[in-house]
């Protein structure tokens, strides 16, 4: 039967990896108090942060128990105060039942701004100024009640037009990019740099109100020649009552990275000016709430004085009272003060930025300013409108840059660079000429040496991606200096409400792994403490240590050089993380237990890296992620195990961003990945030859990969087939005489189910390290399957049980193990199902005396001057290669004192 008939056929047929406290599971006391209540609860919704003094427009999303919230359910939502809050709603996931897993909200601009709200069932407030959507043969036109948008569905304009009122505001919104074919290493500096522009494929509407509307736009780069590169995704995000658009901005690099180089990337709109000079402005956010204010005509600082009321309306942005009363020796001479039309605000490096300014094009630049870390943030208007435009991330994802040009002729010019064109091209070759590793035998002998798996051809960007925030305001007129601090805060930190840990715990998601934070005893507060200060080490290392850049930003080092005292950027595997020993779920479970917003931020900034920068989007290896390497993609190890979806279900669901969900859908099919490259192809003993009826898939961290995308999706409500492949191979797991420790299995790709296996035994330390323990406790808790449960406490009980039980169970050892203390958790894990308090007993024994953290270290760390600038060093942390494992059994074992203590 062909793929295409039995995908058919099939579809008639109906926690962190390094995180995940095990609270619930102990039945604790602090649990028994979050028990499903009969009805549907109240639930007091918070901001993230503190409240904003602007609020563009708000999506979030909100679980609710198993069986508890049927699937028709509205809702509404109330301000602290009574005030009812316009509200809309949509389903993200549901329970097997058909119940609501978890909910997305989204609120306006004009909704009350209070420190809490309260959702409850009901029927939502209607928006004063629902937001429309007019979905047109050529365009789709977009109105919020305060601007109108409208959106091309061909040519290069993403946005033609943005009114305010019948006042145009902005026009020609393009993508723009530059091209250079070679970087010069010597003294020719002539490389040709081609200009390119958005081309629009596609353009489907998500979403069309009344409070949220969504528009996505696909389409390719292309230049005046016709060549075309760099894949893209725009959405715009409109809200009622909103005068801005939110657009996240995702391309795909599409080269092999030895040729065609990024020069500048960025997203340009032209102003139409209106106003005459002196009342046309000029505005960028430095440092905090520090602002350049500038009119393009300045008439302050003159040798005349036109008069304090004209100097202080023009600083204030207001329009300037009529020349004819302002003092003559001014006026008259109004023509010979020069108009500063061009401005350029370039962040090249996260300590830096520069600002210069010149009268037009063909003329002197004249510097303006300096500071560390811009907003990212400015305006060019005048008194009758004009466009604020501000980019997430400016300075943490250098080299960046705003531009603004011809403010003193008719039409300005306004772009945000991603990739500053002041930078120089975007250098994406491999860093090393393979150094003679050209075999298999050779490749494994430079593992052995600089922990990299090299392979020819394999370190190549060919289909990572990235994606970037922006936001845009069609204004009335200049916005005053609060105004404008205010919008400059909403870019860099996005107001976002969130649900409290204690709902998040109450509702049992995520397999119910964890529980609120608590230091009611005095060994609860030591782990937690100990808890905070390792979250806080790594926060403090991001930025002393400077780990910020365009592709760089959200990551983490692998290990320390204690010698250097610098982390091991420049050593082969050591270099970069990319996901490795999975700190992006030591992260959100953190912040699902504890709800601290520096927590989520940092997770988020990772989720946003590792999702996009270390996953190939197309290409041969397209599915796949990249293991740790001194370049995000220099390692030849392409595997699941860094792209799974088990690291982005927990941001995707507390915030139900699209592109988030894109990600994980794109891995529903990666098990056909495996018919590309074979992830032991290097170590394999016997001749293997990829087969769709017989492909060698890893039962850890290839089959829990695969497992997370099948169950997303299913809880999504999407395709039947990833359900059916996720039963197929749980069932055909069970089956096996050793389940889980028989390592791997032959999977049929059009069956979805795994070959029945011989009793043997492989078992290595990374298989559960990669989301394996959360997807199983999920599937556990989902799924009535007692083959499939047994089978996995099997693995949880014996992988840190005495080399004798081992071999007793399954006819041989396991060999010589490590990371004891990281696996500590699944022996507590076991404890809970089985109800063994000898097993409980031993996981506490595993997580203080195992290869991890030890309990007698010093918990705390000193400042050391030996590198550039005086950093944190805690030697333990960084140079134990399990650290990242000794937080999985930390965080999972943080409340197992629960059930031990009585």
């Amino acid at each position: 039967m062909s793929e295409i008939s039995r995908r058919n056929a099939l579809k008639g047929m109906a926690a962190a990896g390094a995180a995940v406290p095990l609270a619930s599971m102990l039945e604790s006391p602090a649990l028994a108090a979050l028990s499903i209540p009969d009805a549907i609860p109240d639930v007091t919704l918070s901001w993230l942060e503190d409240k904003p003094a602007e609020a563009p427009g708000t999506t979030w999303g909100v679980p609710w128990p198993k069986g508890a919230v049927a699937k028709e359910q509205a809702f509404a939502l109330t301000a602290a105060g009574g005030a009812a809050v316009p509200l809309q709603t949509w389903p993200l996931a549901y329970w097997p039942d058909g119940t609501l897993k978890w909910t997305a909200h989204a609120i306006g601009p004009d909704a009350p701004v209070a420190e809490t709200y309260t959702l409850r069932p009901g029927t939502a407030a209607a928006p004063a100024k629902p937001v429309t959507v007019e979905d047109k043969k050529q365009y789709v036109d977009v109105d919020t009640g305060v601007i109108r948008a409208r959106v091309r569905k061909s040519g290069s304009e993403l946005i033609s037009q943005i009114w305010r009122g019948e006042t145009e505001i902005a026009r020609k919104g393009q993508l723009v990019s530059l091209r250079q074919a070679r970087i010069e290493d010597g003294d020719d500096r002539t490389v040709e740099v081609d200009s390119y522009l958005s081309d629009i494929a596609k353009v489907v509407v998500e979403q069309s109100g009344p409070v949220r509307a969504v528009v996505r736009i696909e389409g390719r780069h292309t230049s005046k020649k016709g060549r075309s590169w760099l894949p893209f995704t725009i959405r715009l995000y409109f809200y009622a009552g909103g005068e801005s658009v939110r657009m996240t901005h995702t391309f795909v690099f599409d080269r092999d990275g030895q040729h065609d180089f990024v020069a500048g990337l960025g997203v340009r709109f032209r102003v139409p000016m209106r106003d005459e000079a002196y009342d046309r402005h000029v505005r960028f956010v430095g440092d905090g709430h520090g602002l350049l204010t500038e009119a393009v005509k300045g008439i302050t600082g003159l040798r005349r004085d036109p008069g304090l009321a004209v100097r202080q309306a023009q600083v204030a942005g207001t329009k300037l009272p009529a020349l004819a009363t302002w003092d003559t020796r001014v006026s008259s001479r109004i023509h010979l003060i020069p108009d500063w039309g061009d401005y350029t605000l370039a962040q090249l490096s996260s300590e830096g930025f520069t600002l210069k300014k010149r009268t037009k094009k063909g003329y002197g630049w004249v510097a303006v300013d300096q500071g560390k870390r811009a907003s990212g943030f400015g305006y060019v208007g005048g008194t009758s409108g004009g466009l604020a435009f501000g980019m997430r991330d400016f300075w943490q994802r250098h080299p960046t840059q705003l531009d603004i040009r011809g403010a003193a002729t008719g039409e300005a010019e306004a772009t945000v660079w991603l990739w500053s064109p002041e930078a120089g091209p975007m250098d994406t070759r491999f860093y090393h000429d393979g150094l003679g590793q050209d075999t298999y035998p050779e490749q494994i002998e430079g593992l052995n040496i600089t922990y990299e798996d090299y392979e020819p051809g394999f370190g190549t960007p060919l289909g990572i991606a990235r994606t970037t925030e922006l936001t845009f305001w069609a204004v009335a007129a200049t916005p005053g200096a609060a105004r404008l601090a205010a919008m400059a805060d909403a870019v860099r930190t996005p107001p976002l409400i969130v649900a409290p840990p204690a709902h998040l715990a109450a509702a049992k998601v995520f397999g119910g792994l964890f529980s609120p934070v608590d230091r009611s005893t005095p060994e609860r507060k030591t782990i937690e403490d100990r808890l905070d200060f390792l979250f806080d080490y790594y926060r403090k290392q991001v930025e002393q240590r400077h780990w910020y850049g365009f592709w760089d930003y959200g990551d983490i080092m692998h290990t320390f050089d204690e010698d250097r005292h610098v982390w091991r950027y420049d050593v082969g595997g050591y270099a970069w993380d990319n996901s490795e020993l999975s700190p992006d779920l030591w992260l959100w479970y953190a912040y699902l237990r504890s709800g601290r917003s520096d927590v989520f931020r940092f997770a988020e900034a990772m989720t946003r890296h590792t999702g996009e920068v270390d996953v190939y989007h197309l290409g041969p290896w397209a599915g796949l992620g990249t293991r740790h390497n001194v370049q995000h993609w220099g390692c030849s190890a392409k595997q699941q195990r860094i792209s799974t979806a088990a690291y982005r279900r927990i941001f995707y669901y507390l915030t139900a961003d699209e592109r988030t969900g894109d990600l994980m859908r794109s891995l529903v099919d990666s098990d056909k990945t495996f018919l590309a490259i074979d992830p032991l192809r290097k170590i394999r003993t016997e001749p293997y030859t990829p087969d769709p009826q017989a492909l060698a898939i890893g039962l850890g961290t290839d089959w829990s990969g695969l497992a997370a995308a099948w169950l997303t999706e299913w809880e999504r409500g999407g395709d039947p087939v990833a359900q059916q492949k996720l039963m197929s191979t749980m069932r055909t797991i069970a089956a096996m005489p050793n389940g889980f420790v028989t390592g791997e299995g032959l999977y049929n790709l059009s069956t979805g189910e795994f070959a029945p296996a011989a009793r043997k035994v492989a078992v290595s330390h990374l298989s559960a390290m990669f989301g394996q323990v959360e997807i199983c406790a999920e599937l556990i808790d989902l799924i009535d399957m007692p083959d499939f449960e047994r089978a996995w406490l099997q693995y949880c009980r014996l992988f840190n049980a005495t080399k004798a039980e081992q071999a007793a169970e399954t006819g041989a050892d396991f060999g010589n193990l490590i990371l004891k203390q990281g696996h500590s958790r699944l022996t507590a894990y076991a404890s809970v199902r089985l109800r063994r308090a000898d097993l409980a007993a031993r996981a506490w024994t595993e997580f203080a005396t195992g290869d991890g953290y030890a309990p007698t270290l010093p918990w705390k760390s000193e400042k050391v001057a030996t590198t550039l600038t005086p950093t944190d060093e805690a030697a333990w942390v960084s140079t134990n290669t399990t650290a990242l494992y000794g937080l999985a059994a930390i965080q999972n074992l943080a409340l197992v004192g629960d059930q031990l203590n009585g």
